[in-house]
C-alpha cells in the first residue's frame, strides 16, 4: 500500500481554494491517465469522473470535493510523525488520497466504480461541481449507492439533515422616539419571535437507528432608521436544520408556524411604505435518508464493524438522494478540525478507511 499520509501531503500542497481548483484537477487527471489507463475518464470543467465498465451487477460511486476553504497560514503541508498538518488535510485531501490510491490499485473491482472528483463544495450551492454534473451529464452520476469522503473519522455518518434559511420581516410605523406611542416599533415586535426561538426544543427522531437533532437558530437581525426614530421595519434571518423524516415542504411549514405563531403577523399593519409583514424562504437544501438497509452499505458496515451515527450537518449525500442514489458519508479526518487554522489528519484513520473500501471493492457484497 502506498504511503497515504505522504499522498495527502502532496495534495495539500496543491493549493485549491474554492474557484481555484484547476491545478489540483489537472494533477488528478494526469495521475489517473498515467497510472490507471483502464478507467474511462471524463472531464467537465474542473470536475473529473473516472469509471470502470466491467458489467458488474452494481455500481458504487466514491465522491470527494477538491476545494478547500481559504488558506490560513497553514500551507505548505507539514508531516509530524503520523500526522499531516495543513489546509484541507482533514476536509478532504485525505479522502481524495484514498480515492486516488484505490483507483490505481484496484484494477478489476467486484463492483463497478465511479470515482468523482468535483469542485466548489465549500461555497454557494450554485457553484457546486456535483450540481453541474447533475445538470449537464447526469449519466456520470448514475449508480446504485454512493459514499462521500467527508471527514467522519472512519465512521459512517448516515444521510444528512436538511437546512433552510428564512427571512421574517416585521413592520411598524415611524415616530419620534420622544413620542413612541405615535408609532409602532418593529424591532420590539421581534421579541416574541426571539423568545420562541430561545425556548424552542427541536425533535430528536431516530431513523434507521440513527438519532437526528433538529434545530432552529436566529443568525442575523437587521433594523433601525436613526438614533431618534422608532423603526418601521426589522428583519430576522433564521436557520432551520431538519431531520430526513420530514420533506422540505413539511419543514418549511413547521418553520413558518414557529416564527409566526402567537403574534399579529397575519394582520400586521403596513409600514410607512405600505408593505406588510413578510415570511420568505431564501435558501433550501433537502435532507437525505440514512439508507442503511442498502446491501452495499450494510456489507461495508458489518465486515468492518463500523460505528454508525446520524449526519447532523448537510452534505452532498443529499444531491445523490435527489438523483435516487442512496448515499452516506465515510472518510478519514475529524470534522471538528475542518476549516480551522490547525487542521490535521492522522495516518491511522486514512489507512482504516482505505482498508475498508479496498475490501469492499475486491470482495464485493
Amino acid at each position: 500500500m502506498v504511503d497515504l499520509l505522504a499522498s495527502t501531503a502532496v495534495l495539500v500542497d496543491i493549493a485549491s481554494e474554492s474557484h481555484n481548483e484547476q491545478a489540483i484537477t489537472d494533477h488528478i487527471e494526469a495521475r489517473l491517465v498515467a497510472e490507471a489507463p483502464w478507467l474511462e475518464l471524463t472531464r467537465v470543467g474542473h470536475n473529473v469522473v473516472a469509471r470502470t465498465h466491467l458489467g458488474r451487477g452494481e455500481r458504487i460511486i466514491l465522491a470527494g470535493h477538491t476545494d478547500t476553504v481559504p488558506i490560513n497560514a497553514n500551507l505548505p503541508a507539514r508531516i509530524d510523525g503520523d500526522v499531516c498538518h495543513g489546509v484541507g488535510a482533514s476536509d478532504m485531501k485525505s479522502g481524495l488520497a484514498v480515492m486516488l490510491a484505490l483507483a490505481v490499485a484496484v484494477r478489476e473491482p467486484r463492483l463497478d466504480v465511479s470515482y468523482v472528483f468535483y469542485e466548489a463544495e465549500e461555497v454557494a450551492p450554485r457553484f457546486n461541481g456535483l450540481g453541474r454534473l447533475a445538470r449537464e451529464r447526469p449519466d456520470l452520476l448514475a449508480g446504485d449507492v454512493a459514499l462521500l469522503g467527508e471527514p467522519t473519522d472512519g465512521t459512517i455518518e448516515a444521510g444528512c439533515q436538511g437546512t433552510m434559511r428564512a427571512e421574517l420581516t416585521l413592520v411598524g410605523a415611524r415616530a419620534h422616539t420622544a413620542r413612541p406611542w405615535m408609532g409602532r416599533n418593529a424591532i420590539h415586535r421581534l421579541a416574541l419571535v426571539l423568545d420562541r426561538l430561545t425556548r424552542y426544543e427541536g425533535r430528536q427522531p431516530v431513523i434507521d437507528g440513527c438519532q437526528y437533532r433538529e434545530a432552529m437558530q436566529a443568525v442575523r437581525v437587521d433594523g433601525g432608521v436613526a438614533g431618534n426614530v422608532v423603526p418601521d421595519r426589522a428583519t430576522l434571518v433564521v436557520n432551520h436544520r431538519f431531520a430526513p423524516d420530514r420533506t422540505s415542504a413539511q419543514a418549511e411549514a413547521h418553520l413558518r408556524a414557529v416564527l409566526t405563531a402567537d403574534t399579529d403577523f397575519a394582520e400586521g399593519r403596513p409600514a410607512d411604505d405600505g408593505e406588510g409583514d413578510r415570511f420568505e424562504l431564501v435558501d433550501l437544501s433537502p435532507a437525505a435518508a440514512p439508507s442503511l438497509g442498502h446491501r452495499v452499505l450494510a456489507a461495508l458496515i458489518a465486515r468492518n464493524q463500523l460505528e454508525v451515527r446520524a449526519k447532523l450537518g448537510w452534505t452532498d449525500v443529499a444531491r445523490f438522494a435527489e438523483l435516487g442514489v442512496p448515499a452516506a458519508n465515510f472518510g478519514p479526518g475529524d470534522a471538528t478540525l475542518a476549516h480551522t487554522a490547525g487542521e490535521w489528519v492522522g495516518r491511522e484513520p486514512i489507512e482504516r478507511v482505505y482498508r475498508a473500501l479496498d475490501d469492499l471493492l475486491r470482495a464485493g457484497v
